[in-house]
């Protein structure tokens, strides 16, 4: 029983579940800013709708590449990942059957808890959440055999419309919505680069197609920093639709992206990589949190 709860816990990286309710309702406190109104009730809705649809992406995600892992041959990403340090569908813990049979529960409570927001939001909420899950299916998928990173530009759109969806709980699409996209995109991106780096051995071992696999350690350094530089461009359009509290916020994440950078660049490695990514997903949370104070305060 035990062995399988942590089993659990690592298909769907549970220590990580707090950060997943804050993304989602940096969305909707923008939102809230936007359209007036403010609503416990439904703050904790778009929370759950945020940590169980997330979650299901990762077992999705899991279930896809479930043959794949199985040719893993370092596990250094595994750990900073998994709480228990396997993967559970490789190493036999969860069958594939109960694995897609969680992606359905998850999916299913999500889809549940967004037919309870008001139309035309629901449906917009519903069509990212299925657009999600298809796009990220298309990206385990479409890295095995591409030349070309199509698989990662398209991929991970699902990340970029993570926070949007958050925000249309409540809000319409708008110039708001739209700045937010633009900037969280270079961001995915960026990161993308670094988990592709910390994991090169594994990814040449599953014959993925990553971006090092594709580019190289130093191409790979390129496309981080071009896609953190528009990042940090786009953070200033951004700003604008913000308040103090974000901007100070905005400027301690830019700065833990930023050591990141001069660490990868400086040692160009997948150990730098191991170092970066903490570091980029710090900036995420910083992002978000400073958000949902600026509403507050």
């Amino acid at each position: 029983m035990i062995n399988t709860l942590k089993a659990y816990i690592d298909l769907t990286r549970a220590h990580f579940l707090p950060a997943w309710p804050l993304i989602f309702c940096s969305g909707l406190v923008l939102a809230f800013e936007n359209y007036g109104g403010f609503s416990w009730p439904l703050t904790i809705k778009a929370g759950l709708i945020g940590l169980f649809g997330f979650e299901a992406g990762f077992v999705l995600n899991d279930y896809v590449d479930r043959n794949r892992d199985r040719l893993d041959v370092e596990n250094s990403l595994t750990k900073y990942w998994r709480p228990f340090k396997k993967r559970p569908l490789p190493s036999g813990q969860i069958s594939s059957k109960s694995a897609l049979q969680t992606f359905i529960l998850l999916a299913g409570i999500t889809s549940l808890l967004i037919f309870t927001l008001p139309f035309p939001n629901s449906l917009y909420v519903f069509a990212i959440m299925l657009y999600s899950y298809g796009i990220e299916a298309f990206y385990q998928v479409k890295k095995r055999d591409q030349k070309y990173p199509i698989a990662q530009l398209l991929g991970r759109t699902d990340f970029t419309l993570f926070p949007v969806a958050g925000y249309l709980c409540y809000g319409q699409p708008d110039m708001t919505v739209l700045l937010y996209m633009l900037f969280f995109y270079p961001w995915t991106m960026a990161h993308l680069g670094v988990n592709d780096l910390a994991d090169i051995t594994n990814d040449r071992a599953r014959g993925m197609n990553s971006i090092t696999v594709l580019y190289g350690a130093k191409g790979t350094l390129y496309w981080i920093a071009g896609f953190t530089l528009l990042h940090f461009l786009a953070a200033v359009l951004f700003l604008g639709q913000l308040g103090t509290t974000a901007m100070y916020g905005f400027m301690l994440g830019a700065g833990l992206i930023v050591i990141a950078n001069y660490k990868l660049l400086k040692e160009k490695s997948p150990k730098a990589g191991l170092f970066a990514l903490p570091l980029y997903h710090a900036s995420l949370l910083v992002y978000a949190v400073s958000i949902l104070l600026d509403y507050a305060f």
